[in-house]
């Protein structure tokens, strides 16, 4: 069955539940707010001239910066292995700008310049993970980990060729190792299938997007799986895409927390 349509029920050892993480940040919080020993009315007075004018700045900066000193503790130091496999292989390019939540893999395959793109968004929606029949199920209040590889996430693919005109673009979900198709599109100008830019959004709005993958005859959509493979959008991919998700929102949690917490004291 194909790889791309079928989703495997295998684990990630090395990943860490969304759910989790977020859990272990409220206890967190909970146990470094009992640490903190209550400041006095006349402390706030006097530090609020020097904190902006909110009575209530103190005690916010306060909670950040134990929020961030927990977290920067909690991070394993260096890059983590997962991606200096990654880059070891030389395969995927990896445009990540800080601040932004989506992240771009591109890579050349023959006469085509391939480009995959996804976001971090993805891992902030919350899922309800779902039970074998015969599977225990939670009880009420009880945490239930959902693995990270289980988080859908949405990939935008395209392909272009210098020697030939037009564009060809996928729109596939991410999820159990495996890259789910929803629909290929063709577009005659290049530009417009690929720009990341309103007025191409625009455009493209008015397009055929083709038909639901789905639909297609299996002996067709085995072809696309192959060619999808062939090109390294595999089931090793796969996995990487939530990792690196969940990796980068980490990041961008403890930039956040610094940028607020410099703002709050300002």
């Amino acid at each position: 069955m194909s790889a791309i349509r079928a989703l495997r029920q295998l684990s990630l050892p090395s990943s860490r539940a969304i759910a989790s993480r977020a859990a272990t940040r409220s206890v967190a919080r909970t146990a470094l707010a009992a640490r903190i020993a209550p400041v006095a009315s006349r402390a706030f007075s006097v530090s609020a001239r020097r904190m902006g004018e909110g009575a209530t700045d103190v005690a916010l900066a306060q909670r950040l910066t134990e929020e961030l000193k927990y977290e920067t503790e909690a991070a394993a130091p260096g890059e983590p292995e997962f991606l200096k496999a990654f880059k070891a292989q030389g395969t995927w390019a990896i445009e990540d700008t800080p601040g932004m939540d989506e992240v771009t893999l591109t890579r050349k395959f023959g006469n085509e310049d391939i480009r995959l793109i996804f976001s971090i968004a993805d891992l902030q929606t919350e899922q309800e993970p779902e039970f074998e029949e015969g599977e225990e199920v939670p009880e009420e209040g009880e945490e239930s980990e959902l693995p990270l590889h289980s988080y859908p996430i949405r990939c935008s693919l395209s392909f272009t060729k210098a020697n030939a005109p037009g564009a060809l673009t996928i729109d596939a979900m991410c999820q159990e190792g495996t890259f789910v198709i929803d629909n290929i599109s063709y577009y005659n100008d290049a530009k417009v299938g690929t720009e990341l830019t309103a007025e191409a959004d625009w455009k493209r709005r008015g397009y055929y997007l083709g038909p639901q993958f789905d639909t297609l005859d299996v002996s067709l959509q085995d072809e696309f799986d192959k060619f999808l493979q062939e090109r390294g959008i595999n089931q090793s991919l796969a996995y990487f895409v939530p990792e690196y998700a969940e990796y980068k929102e980490q990041k961008e949690y403890v930039s956040w927390l610094k940028n607020v917490k410099t703002f709050v004291e300002a």
